[in-house]
């Protein structure tokens, strides 16, 4: 499956946008990532969201509404599922495909229409990005981390689609050194 750099921006947005909301994060019970404005400027700041303007109250709402409605998508057991989500998604933001060049960047398509805010952005470029993914048959790709203690988002870019942690250096080493000690246990005991 062929990944444009937008695409691959999108992901990358979504999936870090889904990661922000508690039940995401790991066993420690860590707090929405997304507690106030400033933490959704600091968001947008940190993917270069374009165009959005100053954010409010209600924007975080926005914002927060869209996440949810992402992580449906990474939680759906077909592609009937996620496309239903997928669909409402785009069709509320008001999607206005249209190429630009703005910032430096090639050419690229904005799914949103000019002025749109922050949620109406999210859910237009990074709910096609998903789209890209079911229509070509590879929703299985978009996976929650499989460690225990983890719920962290991630799209499976595996060759073979094998990855099966967020992060094969942090949950995945730490279940592998787990399962290691237990069997050395066993074998001891």
């Amino acid at each position: 499956m062929l990944i444009t750099h937008d695409t691959r921006c999108a992901l990358d947005t979504v999936v870090d946008l889904v990661n922000t909301a508690p039940d995401s994060q790991d066993a420690a019970g860590r707090a929405d990532a997304l507690a106030d404005v400033p933490a959704l400027t600091e968001f947008v700041a940190a993917h270069e969201i374009s165009d959005v303007g100053s954010l409010t109250d209600r924007d975080l709402s926005a914002v927060r509404a869209v996440r949810t409605q992402f992580a449906q998508v990474f939680a759906a057991a077909d592609p009937q599922g996620a496309a239903t989500v997928i669909n409402d998604l785009v069709a509320a933001a008001g999607t206005t495909p249209r190429l630009t060049d703005h910032d430096g960047y090639d050419w690229h398509i904005h799914y949103f229409a000019p002025g749109a805010s922050v949620a109406d952005h999210l859910a237009a470029d990074c709910g096609m990005a998903l789209a890209f993914f079911v229509v070509a048959g590879e929703q299985e790709r978009l996976r929650r981390c499989e460690a225990p203690d983890c719920r962290y988002a991630f799209v499976d870019l595996s060759r073979n689609r094998s990855r099966r942690y967020c992060d094969s250096r942090t949950c995945g080493n730490r279940l592998h050194v787990a399962a290691y000690r237990a069997r050395r246990k066993g074998a001891a005991g």
